[in-house]
Protein backbone atom coordinates (compact mmCIF):
# COMPACT_ATOMS: atom_id res chain seq x y z
CA UNK A 1 0.00 0.00 0.00
CA UNK A 2 1.19 3.63 -1.02
CA UNK A 3 2.02 5.88 2.32
CA UNK A 4 1.62 9.48 2.64
CA UNK A 5 4.92 11.25 1.69
CA UNK A 6 6.33 13.84 4.26
CA UNK A 7 7.09 16.84 2.46
CA UNK A 8 10.44 16.80 2.77
CA UNK A 9 10.38 13.57 0.76
CA UNK A 10 7.90 15.40 -1.92
CA UNK A 11 10.86 17.57 -2.85
CA UNK A 12 13.37 14.90 -2.37
CA UNK A 13 11.58 12.65 -5.07
CA UNK A 14 11.04 15.94 -6.94
CA UNK A 15 14.70 16.09 -7.45
CA UNK A 16 14.86 12.71 -8.69
CA UNK A 17 12.21 13.05 -11.43
CA UNK A 18 13.14 16.55 -12.83
CA UNK A 19 16.24 17.72 -11.44
CA UNK A 20 16.71 20.41 -14.13
CA UNK A 21 13.77 21.69 -14.09
CA UNK A 22 12.82 25.52 -12.18
CA UNK A 23 11.22 24.41 -9.18
CA UNK A 24 11.29 27.41 -6.69
CA UNK A 25 12.33 31.19 -7.63
CA UNK A 26 11.25 34.63 -6.27
CA UNK A 27 11.38 37.98 -8.49
CA UNK A 28 15.30 37.93 -8.39
CA UNK A 29 16.95 34.12 -7.89
CA UNK A 30 15.40 30.70 -9.02
CA UNK A 31 16.59 26.87 -8.06
CA UNK A 32 16.18 23.95 -9.96
CA UNK A 33 14.45 21.13 -7.91
CA UNK A 34 18.01 19.14 -7.26
CA UNK A 35 19.67 23.04 -5.96
CA UNK A 36 15.90 23.52 -3.93
CA UNK A 37 16.61 19.65 -2.25
CA UNK A 38 20.49 20.38 -2.16
CA UNK A 39 20.04 23.67 0.06
CA UNK A 40 17.35 22.04 2.17
CA UNK A 41 19.44 19.27 2.75
CA UNK A 42 22.35 21.39 3.98
CA UNK A 43 20.10 23.63 5.97
CA UNK A 44 18.64 20.63 7.99
CA UNK A 45 21.72 19.68 8.54
CA UNK A 46 23.17 23.01 9.61
CA UNK A 47 20.35 22.92 11.85
CA UNK A 48 20.70 19.49 13.33
CA UNK A 49 24.57 20.25 13.52
CA UNK A 50 23.95 23.14 16.21
CA UNK A 51 22.01 20.49 18.56
CA UNK A 52 18.33 21.03 17.35
CA UNK A 53 16.65 17.65 17.65
CA UNK A 54 13.53 16.54 16.20
CA UNK A 55 10.31 18.27 17.47
CA UNK A 56 12.29 21.82 17.83
CA UNK A 57 10.53 24.52 17.13
CA UNK A 58 12.33 27.18 14.49
CA UNK A 59 10.91 30.64 14.13
CA UNK A 60 10.99 32.32 10.83
CA UNK A 61 11.01 36.27 10.53
CA UNK A 62 11.02 37.04 6.86
CA UNK A 63 9.14 39.05 4.10
CA UNK A 64 8.18 36.73 0.94
CA UNK A 65 11.92 35.73 -0.48
CA UNK A 66 12.44 32.24 -1.90
CA UNK A 67 14.44 31.01 1.36
CA UNK A 68 10.82 30.41 2.19
CA UNK A 69 10.78 27.55 0.27
CA UNK A 70 14.35 26.08 1.21
CA UNK A 71 13.04 26.35 5.17
CA UNK A 72 10.19 24.98 4.52
CA UNK A 73 11.54 22.19 3.19
CA UNK A 74 14.56 21.89 5.49
CA UNK A 75 13.01 21.50 8.63
CA UNK A 76 10.63 18.98 7.09
CA UNK A 77 13.72 17.02 6.64
CA UNK A 78 14.83 17.37 9.80
CA UNK A 79 11.54 16.64 11.46
CA UNK A 80 11.62 19.81 13.22
CA UNK A 81 8.75 22.28 13.54
CA UNK A 82 8.18 25.33 11.55
CA UNK A 83 6.80 28.97 13.27
CA UNK A 84 6.16 31.22 10.69
CA UNK A 85 5.84 34.85 12.92
CA UNK A 86 4.29 37.24 10.64
CA UNK A 87 6.20 40.45 9.58
CA UNK A 88 3.50 42.58 10.20
CA UNK A 89 3.21 41.71 14.41
CA UNK A 90 4.86 44.01 17.02
CA UNK A 91 7.22 43.43 18.95
CA UNK A 92 5.16 41.82 21.94
CA UNK A 93 3.40 39.95 19.31
CA UNK A 94 6.10 38.25 17.84
CA UNK A 95 7.67 37.92 21.54
CA UNK A 96 4.73 35.56 22.79
CA UNK A 97 4.67 33.57 19.80
CA UNK A 98 8.03 32.89 19.91
CA UNK A 99 8.06 32.13 23.98
CA UNK A 100 4.35 30.37 23.56
CA UNK A 101 5.94 27.95 20.81
CA UNK A 102 9.16 27.64 23.06
CA UNK A 103 11.67 28.20 19.59
CA UNK A 104 15.24 26.75 19.91
CA UNK A 105 16.37 28.83 16.98
CA UNK A 106 15.29 31.74 14.96
CA UNK A 107 15.84 33.03 10.91
CA UNK A 108 15.42 36.01 10.42
CA UNK A 109 15.94 38.41 7.48
CA UNK A 110 18.51 41.43 7.91
CA UNK A 111 15.54 44.15 7.42
CA UNK A 112 13.70 42.75 10.54
CA UNK A 113 16.92 41.85 12.61
CA UNK A 114 15.74 44.73 14.32
CA UNK A 115 12.47 43.58 15.43
CA UNK A 116 13.92 40.18 16.41
CA UNK A 117 16.64 41.89 18.61
CA UNK A 118 13.65 43.29 20.39
CA UNK A 119 12.76 40.23 22.30
CA UNK A 120 15.82 37.64 21.64
CA UNK A 121 17.05 38.05 25.04
CA UNK A 122 13.61 36.53 26.71
CA UNK A 123 13.95 33.44 24.55
CA UNK A 124 16.86 31.66 25.86
CA UNK A 125 18.81 30.72 22.75
CA UNK A 126 22.34 31.12 22.31
CA UNK A 127 23.47 33.53 19.50
CA UNK A 128 24.60 30.73 17.21
CA UNK A 129 20.91 29.80 17.05
CA UNK A 130 19.95 33.60 15.96
CA UNK A 131 20.36 33.06 12.20
CA UNK A 132 20.59 36.07 9.79
CA UNK A 133 19.33 35.76 6.30
CA UNK A 134 21.51 38.88 3.84
CA UNK A 135 24.71 40.07 3.75
CA UNK A 136 27.10 40.97 5.14
CA UNK A 137 27.99 40.71 9.08
CA UNK A 138 25.65 41.28 12.38
CA UNK A 139 26.84 41.21 15.48
CA UNK A 140 24.85 38.66 17.51
CA UNK A 141 23.35 36.42 14.51
CA UNK A 142 25.31 33.76 12.35
CA UNK A 143 24.94 33.96 8.15
CA UNK A 144 22.09 31.89 6.46
CA UNK A 145 24.50 31.21 3.98
CA UNK A 146 26.72 30.21 6.32
CA UNK A 147 25.33 27.55 8.22
CA UNK A 148 24.01 26.04 4.67
CA UNK A 149 27.96 25.97 3.15
CA UNK A 150 28.43 23.94 6.59
CA UNK A 151 26.23 21.50 6.49
CA UNK A 152 26.03 18.34 4.45
CA UNK A 153 24.12 17.54 1.62
CA UNK A 154 23.04 14.07 2.62
CA UNK A 155 19.61 13.53 3.47
CA UNK A 156 19.36 13.86 7.44
CA UNK A 157 19.13 10.77 9.15
CA UNK A 158 15.93 11.47 11.18
CA UNK A 159 12.80 9.58 11.34
CA UNK A 160 9.75 11.72 9.79
CA UNK A 161 6.43 10.30 9.66
CA UNK A 162 3.48 11.67 7.87
CA UNK A 163 1.54 12.41 11.39
CA UNK A 164 4.23 14.11 12.68
CA UNK A 165 3.94 18.04 13.10
CA UNK A 166 5.52 20.00 10.23
CA UNK A 167 4.58 23.58 11.00
CA UNK A 168 2.94 25.54 13.97
CA UNK A 169 0.61 28.32 12.36
CA UNK A 170 -0.55 30.96 14.58
CA UNK A 171 -4.01 32.34 14.53
CA UNK A 172 -4.60 36.20 14.17
CA UNK A 173 -5.47 36.58 17.50
CA UNK A 174 -8.59 38.38 17.15
CA UNK A 175 -10.10 37.26 20.55
CA UNK A 176 -6.89 37.61 22.39
CA UNK A 177 -3.27 36.20 22.11
CA UNK A 178 -2.71 34.08 18.43
CA UNK A 179 -3.45 30.70 19.19
CA UNK A 180 -1.29 28.22 17.59
CA UNK A 181 -2.43 25.79 14.93
CA UNK A 182 -0.68 22.74 14.05
CA UNK A 183 -1.03 20.81 10.35
CA UNK A 184 1.23 17.74 9.93
CA UNK A 185 2.34 16.36 6.99
CA UNK A 186 -0.40 14.08 6.13
CA UNK A 187 -2.99 16.95 6.87
CA UNK A 188 -1.05 18.99 4.74
CA UNK A 189 -1.00 16.36 2.05
CA UNK A 190 -4.45 15.63 1.90
CA UNK A 191 -5.20 19.26 1.94
CA UNK A 192 -2.68 19.41 -1.61
CA UNK A 193 -4.49 16.32 -3.00
CA UNK A 194 -7.86 18.36 -2.69
CA UNK A 195 -6.44 21.32 -4.33
CA UNK A 196 -4.69 19.29 -7.04
CA UNK A 197 -8.30 17.79 -7.95
CA UNK A 198 -10.81 20.41 -7.44
CA UNK A 199 -8.18 23.06 -9.52
CA UNK A 200 -6.99 20.35 -12.17
CA UNK A 201 -3.23 21.35 -11.33
CA UNK A 202 -0.68 20.28 -13.52
CA UNK A 203 3.05 19.89 -13.42
CA UNK A 204 3.61 22.32 -15.67
CA UNK A 205 1.79 24.88 -13.90
CA UNK A 206 3.46 28.23 -12.04
CA UNK A 207 1.85 29.65 -9.56
CA UNK A 208 2.87 33.06 -8.34
CA UNK A 209 2.20 33.06 -4.23
CA UNK A 210 1.84 37.08 -3.34
CA UNK A 211 0.22 36.49 -0.03
CA UNK A 212 2.89 36.57 3.18
CA UNK A 213 4.75 33.00 3.30
CA UNK A 214 3.86 33.12 6.71
CA UNK A 215 0.18 32.97 5.97
CA UNK A 216 -2.23 29.46 6.10
CA UNK A 217 -3.24 30.55 2.11
CA UNK A 218 0.57 30.94 0.82
CA UNK A 219 1.29 27.53 2.84
CA UNK A 220 -1.13 25.78 1.03
CA UNK A 221 -0.71 26.41 -2.14
CA UNK A 222 3.15 26.18 -1.98
CA UNK A 223 2.23 22.92 -0.32
CA UNK A 224 -0.45 21.66 -3.48
CA UNK A 225 2.07 22.84 -5.97
CA UNK A 226 5.29 21.52 -4.60
CA UNK A 227 3.42 17.58 -4.19
CA UNK A 228 2.52 18.38 -8.09
CA UNK A 229 6.00 18.93 -8.78
CA UNK A 230 4.94 22.23 -10.34
CA UNK A 231 6.85 25.41 -10.21
CA UNK A 232 6.15 27.79 -7.24
CA UNK A 233 6.89 31.32 -7.78
CA UNK A 234 7.11 33.73 -4.49
CA UNK A 235 6.27 37.52 -5.56
CA UNK A 236 9.34 38.93 -3.25
CA UNK A 237 8.07 42.18 -2.44
CA UNK A 238 7.09 43.55 1.34
CA UNK A 239 3.42 44.24 -0.22
CA UNK A 240 1.32 43.79 -3.42
CA UNK A 241 2.54 46.32 -5.85
CA UNK A 242 -0.68 45.75 -8.24
CA UNK A 243 1.80 46.84 -11.42
CA UNK A 244 4.69 44.72 -10.82
CA UNK A 245 2.36 41.87 -9.97
CA UNK A 246 0.67 42.19 -13.57
CA UNK A 247 3.57 42.55 -14.83
CA UNK A 248 5.00 39.48 -13.18
CA UNK A 249 2.34 37.69 -14.14
CA UNK A 250 2.24 38.17 -18.10
CA UNK A 251 6.46 38.00 -18.43
CA UNK A 252 6.68 34.81 -16.51
CA UNK A 253 3.96 32.94 -17.60
CA UNK A 254 2.60 32.67 -14.27
CA UNK A 255 -0.48 30.12 -14.60
CA UNK A 256 -2.38 30.79 -10.79
CA UNK A 257 -2.35 33.41 -8.33
CA UNK A 258 -4.64 33.46 -4.80
CA UNK A 259 -5.44 37.05 -3.55
CA UNK A 260 -7.85 39.44 -1.88
CA UNK A 261 -10.70 41.32 -3.60
CA UNK A 262 -8.53 44.51 -2.89
CA UNK A 263 -5.68 43.20 -4.59
CA UNK A 264 -7.87 42.42 -7.81
CA UNK A 265 -9.56 45.95 -7.51
CA UNK A 266 -5.78 47.63 -7.54
CA UNK A 267 -4.84 45.27 -10.74
CA UNK A 268 -7.87 46.75 -12.49
CA UNK A 269 -6.78 50.45 -11.99
CA UNK A 270 -3.18 50.19 -12.83
CA UNK A 271 -3.45 52.09 -16.62
CA UNK A 272 -2.88 49.84 -19.13
CA UNK A 273 0.21 51.59 -20.07
CA UNK A 274 2.23 50.09 -16.96
CA UNK A 275 1.01 46.46 -17.20
CA UNK A 276 3.67 44.91 -19.22
CA UNK A 277 4.06 43.64 -22.53
CA UNK A 278 3.03 39.92 -21.53
CA UNK A 279 -0.09 38.71 -22.06
CA UNK A 280 -2.20 37.08 -19.56
CA UNK A 281 -3.52 33.97 -21.31
CA UNK A 282 -1.54 31.60 -19.46
CA UNK A 283 -3.64 31.74 -16.62
CA UNK A 284 -5.76 29.22 -15.79
CA UNK A 285 -6.77 29.25 -12.12
CA UNK A 286 -7.60 32.39 -9.76
CA UNK A 287 -8.74 32.75 -6.54
CA UNK A 288 -10.23 35.41 -4.71
CA UNK A 289 -10.11 35.25 -0.75
CA UNK A 290 -11.16 35.51 2.45
CA UNK A 291 -13.35 38.50 1.96
CA UNK A 292 -16.47 38.53 -0.30
CA UNK A 293 -16.15 40.97 -3.67
CA UNK A 294 -19.35 42.58 -5.91
CA UNK A 295 -20.23 40.95 -8.77
CA UNK A 296 -19.11 43.54 -10.96
CA UNK A 297 -15.57 42.85 -9.61
CA UNK A 298 -15.17 39.27 -10.85
CA UNK A 299 -17.06 40.23 -14.09
CA UNK A 300 -14.14 42.21 -14.54
CA UNK A 301 -11.28 40.01 -13.38
CA UNK A 302 -12.47 37.21 -15.75
CA UNK A 303 -12.40 40.01 -18.71
CA UNK A 304 -9.19 40.67 -17.88
CA UNK A 305 -8.24 37.22 -17.73
CA UNK A 306 -10.14 35.75 -20.16
CA UNK A 307 -8.64 31.86 -20.17
CA UNK A 308 -9.04 31.49 -16.12
CA UNK A 309 -11.74 30.01 -13.46
CA UNK A 310 -12.52 32.22 -10.88
CA UNK A 311 -12.79 30.66 -7.51
CA UNK A 312 -13.81 32.78 -4.36
CA UNK A 313 -11.83 30.96 -1.35
CA UNK A 314 -12.31 31.10 2.53
CA UNK A 315 -10.11 29.02 4.52
CA UNK A 316 -9.14 29.03 8.56
CA UNK A 317 -5.54 28.61 9.56
CA UNK A 318 -6.50 25.07 12.13
CA UNK A 319 -8.46 23.67 9.11
CA UNK A 320 -6.45 24.70 6.18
Amino acid sequence: MTRTLTMGEVLSAQARLQPGRIGARDLARALTFREWNCRACRLANGLLDLGLEKGDRVAVLAHNRVEWAEIYAAVAKAGLIAIPVNFRVTAPEARFICADSGVRALIAEAALAPLADAFREVLGIGADRHILIGEGAVPGWRGYEDLIAAGSEEEPDVPVTPDDPWCLMYTSGTTGNPKGAIPSHREMAMLALMTEVKLGLKRRDDALLVMPMCHANSLNFFTSFLCIGARVTIFSRPSCDAAHCLRTIGEMGITFTSILPTHYMMMLDVPEADRGAGAYGAVENLIISSAPARVETKRAIMDMFPNSGLYELYGSTEAG
